[in-house]
């Protein structure tokens, strides 16, 4: 383990916010989790810093999740199960995936961050979300200094939730996640523009490596590069409400769309929403809202986290005002 002193995260967090950590090391062995646990310093897990916006000088120590590897822990006619290291690029995995012909994750391509993420904020997109093939999640437990395993229905996963933000959050370090996925075909082209990208892409016979070519041309033409203009990709959560409430805006806003989540609930685009309020394509110095994506919020050369912090809360109080819906970040805030 090689431990450094009051390093810039700069390079390590999708907004480019430059904050430093009192202590930093890059975690490539989990052997040295026991080592790190007796430190005396508050631990923060850092993964592809794709869902975070740093607002401080971060005290105490940053480990930068390092861990590789994607084995094949068994399989069968249908389906094969994937043990893959929470280091691994989530994009590299789906990639590994469609290469191989196994099915179930293509719909989330080009998602930014590495597999550690998936189950912490179960990751979603185009009407799939990572709980679906997620079989089990492997972390260390700080206080008890040992690996435990927690099934699927443990991870107690919910919409961009689980377990590991809640009950866990700062007790587990997610070092490994198996998935299920298909061997045979069962693709999901209902949501989202997926249908007419594949029309305009001339392709007729499904394939998961068709549909995650559809979805990466989706989301390159509406998200910005980060490598290009800071920002964490989707900044709020789709809000849910009754049927009853949405009822009510339907008589006001007869365009605002809406996707059931059942007999009681309808989930309602945040982007729209933000939108009709007037924040799409807003700057205000280095800070903004994406022009393209009214869910994006962006840091265009030298904004802190807490000026972005600061828009945040004012698109949430306009929201508030105007619909009477209270949005929720989806990033973690350090």
């Amino acid at each position: 383990m090689h431990l450094q002193q009051n390093i810039s995260l700069k390079p390590y967090n999708t907004f480019g916010i430059d904050v430093p950590a009192e202590y930093f090391t890059e975690l490539k062995d989990i052997n040295d989790l026991p080592e790190i646990t007796e430190l005396p310093y508050k631990k923060h897990v850092l993964g592809g810093g794709s869902n975070i916006l740093l607002t401080q000088p971060i005290s105490g120590l940053v480990m930068h999740n390092k861990l590789k590897g994607i084995t094949t822990e068994k399989e069968n006619e249908n389906h094969v199960w994937l043990n893959v290291q929470a280091g691994e690029v989530w994009h590299d995995l789906v990639l590994y995936a469609i290469n191989n012909g196994f099915g179930g994750i293509e719909n989330l391509a080009l998602i930014p961050g590495t597999v550690g993420a998936s189950p912490m904020q179960n990751i979603g997109a185009y009407g799939v979300e990572a709980k679906e093939t997620i079989e089990s999640v492997t972390f260390w437990y700080w206080k008890e200094k040992t690996f435990l395993t927690y099934s699927n229905r443990e991870c107690a996963f919910g919409y961009r939730d689980s377990i590991f933000k809640h009950q866990l959050k700062d007790k587990a370090f997610i070092t490994s996640v198996v998935y299920k996925l298909n061997k045979k075909p069962q693709y999901n082209t209902s949501y989202g523009a997926i249908k007419e990208e594949l029309e305009n892409m001339g392709v007729y016979e499904l394939s998961a490596k068709a549909i995650a070519y559809a979805v990466m041309h989706i989301r390159t033409s509406k998200l910005p590069d980060p490598k290009q203009i800071g920002n964490a990709g989707s900044f709020f959560k789709n809000p849910t409400i009754t049927k009853v409430q949405f009822q009510q805006l339907v008589s006001l806003y007869n365009s605002i769309p809406s996707y059931p989540v059942n007999d009681l609930l309808v989930k309602v685009p945040a982007a729209w929403l933000i939108e009709r309020c007037g924040w799409k394509g807003y700057r205000k110095g280095d800070i903004g809202v994406h022009a393209k994506q009214a869910l994006v919020l962006v840091n265009y050369a030298h904004a802190n986290g807490n000026e972005i912090w600061h828009l945040s809360d004012e698109i949430v109080k306009s929201v508030k005002a105007k619909f009477n819906i209270e949005l929720e970040r989806e990033v973690q805030v350090w």
